[in-house]
């Protein structure tokens, strides 16, 4: 696996992903990642790509904090908070794992809710 742990791979792909940045993302995808959340799953990187494309599109703007992490070597559970568009809050947990080369090769999203 590359030297970069996996916790610093996965505030990059938050990053990426808060910036919309595409190319980034599709950078640090496996060709054969599984990306599954509450309401799709879909397997290869240019399907995971079409579902971030769409997600992309359908927002503004995306802020992701993270509030929890629990970190293995070769993946990372986090516990986030994103705002679409400035008011729609979303609590997510996202489960990703890596492959021997650093790359993602599966996104779990699970959507829960705040602390009341």
């Amino acid at each position: 696996m590359s030297q970069q742990t996996s916790l610093a791979r996965f505030q990059a792909y938050l990053l990426a992903y808060e910036q919309k940045n595409i190319d980034d993302i599709a950078a640090m995808l496996a060709s054969d990642v599984t990306l599954r959340d509450w309401k799709i799953c879909v397997q290869g990187k240019e399907a995971a790509l079409a579902e971030t494309r769409a997600n992309f599109a359908a927002a503004q703007s995306i802020q992701i904090d993270i509030l929890r992490v629990y970190e293995s070597a070769s993946a990372v559970a986090g516990e986030l908070r994103i705002m679409v568009d400035g008011h729609i809050e979303l609590f997510v947990v996202d489960a990703v794992d890596f492959n021997a080369a650093g790359q993602i090769s599966a996104i779990r999203a699970f959507l829960g809710r705040g602390d009341a």
